[in-house]
């Protein structure tokens, strides 16, 4: 069968194809606006996307992203924040849905992912040594464990609490309520659903 369309253009909607939750039918129109849109637009994108890599660093205490030459996340260093009550999220756009609650004033900890054996994920590719080491240094007297009401994130907040009662850290420790659905990614929680979740956390 003939090539329908160019190149060019089924290069990019294979690229688009890639990223999760766009299918064929959305690609090959994300790519044809942008053939369509004028060079300033398409160009402006070129650029963001180049820069990304570059542009985005890691918190070496919580490991949420951050500019480039920032010691550290802007939250952490913020006074107006309870370092000794600390959020554990599974990536760092966590933090963004639950900063867009109001609810929490406290500092986060990202994990970097969950512990998934059939994806090839263990602990020892967590951040949870410096979790452990954090909890102490800070003196935290509450850990939140928000962690994604999943299978994967459910057994990941019962290995952290096991390893935090192991450590000896005196600190108490509470779960987002069950107001997020099973399944749901906190990221695509709303608003109102996170705010309960936050008032109703548990005491484990």
């Amino acid at each position: 069968m003939a090539q329908i369309l160019p190149k060019a253009l089924l290069d990019v909607i294979d690229a688009f194809g890639q990223l999760p939750g766009v299918g064929a039918r959305t690609a090959e129109r994300y790519a044809y606006y942008l053939l369509r849109a004028q060079d300033r637009k398409t160009n402006e994108l070129a650029r963001a996307i180049d820069h990304l890599k570059a542009g985005v660093a890691v918190c070496p205490i919580t490991f949420a992203l951050i500019d480039p030459g920032v010691d550290v996340s802007p939250l952490y260093a913020n006074t107006d924040r309870d370092r000794q009550t600390v959020a554990i999220v599974e990536e760092p756009l966590d933090i963004v849905a639950l900063e867009r609650t109001g609810k929490y004033h406290g500092t986060y900890h990202v994990l970097g992912g969950v512990i998934s054996p059939i994806d090839g994920i263990g602990p020892d590719e967590l951040h949870i040594p410096e979790l452990l080491e954090r909890l102490q240094r800070d003196d935290v007297r509450e850990v939140i464990i928000a962690t994604n009401a999943s299978v994967e994130g459910e057994s990941t907040a019962l290995f952290i609490q096991r390893q935090i009662q192991e450590a000896g850290v005196e600190t108490q420790l509470s779960r987002l309520a069950r107001g997020i659905p099973v399944g749901v990614d906190l990221e695509y929680a709303d608003q109102i659903t996170l705010s309960h979740a936050l008032e109703g956390r548990r005491t484990l």
